[in-house]
């Protein structure tokens, strides 16, 4: 097809089925050893490091090209700070009335509560928005299939986090609605997840739990 719309595909798609399999194989073992921290340490990481990994995020497909997606990286200690109460507040009634006695159990082996120090510790959360759609001149131009297209965004940001060296752990308190009061978001933009990224803690610990097996996920017919 020929049209300004179109440009030639630019990319090196001639690897040897022993390369691509060799590739396949090197990234596999790498995100295998990714895990959720909990534990963080403060120190300090490039501002330039955090928006490559933007950069990698927003590279994500998502309906019609619309990239129905916002970023909010916080460092700033005083916003942590509002953001770890507000979202402590709504665990700790998640914790104490709102989950379900089977919800506490599945968390037990975790080691969770309501309290949450990593969004003070962690030296960048990362807020990630959901853009329902646009908003210009007081018109709405709709998004489509706003949550996939997040959710796969959101799948390259925490694998870039990860293949630098660095950690991160997902958290998504309920309701989170203060963080567009927080962050100045407007109504169109619902956050999808807060993903605290940096250092795990000296001697930080893990959970020992297993991934399901190959056999377990998939089906191949």
């Amino acid at each position: 097809m020929h049209s300004d719309q179109f440009l030639p595909l630019e990319y090196n798609f001639e690897l040897s089925p022993e390369e691509m399999l060799s590739k396949s194989d090197a990234f596999n073992n790498a995100v295998q050893h990714r895990r959720s921290v909990r534990t963080f340490s403060d120190k300090k990481i490039s501002i330039e490091v955090i928006k490559n990994f933007i950069r990698a995020a927003g590279s994500a497909p998502s309906g019609a090209n619309k990239q129905p997606w916002h970023f909010a990286v916080v460092s700033d200690p005083q916003v942590k700070k509002k953001i770890r109460v507000a979202a402590e507040l709504e665990e700790k009634e998640f914790y104490s009335s709102r989950a379900t006695e089977e919800w506490l159990n599945d968390l037990e082996p975790l080691g969770t509560n309501y309290e949450k120090p990593f969004l003070e510790i962690a030296p960048y959360l990362i807020v990630i928005f959901e853009k329902r759609y646009e908003e210009t001149g007081g018109e709405k131009k709709k998004h489509y299939y706003t949550k996939e297209s997040v959710g796969i965004a959101t799948g390259i940001l925490i694998t870039a986090v990860h293949n630098a060296g660095l950690v991160s752990l997902t958290h998504t308190p309920s309701p989170m609605n203060f963080l567009n009061d927080i962050l100045s978001r407007p109504a169109s933009d619902k956050p999808f997840l807060i993903l605290a990224v940096g250092y795990p803690a000296e001697n930080a610990l893990v959970p020992n739990i297993k991934r399901k097996s190959l056999d377990e996920i998939a089906s191949f017919i």
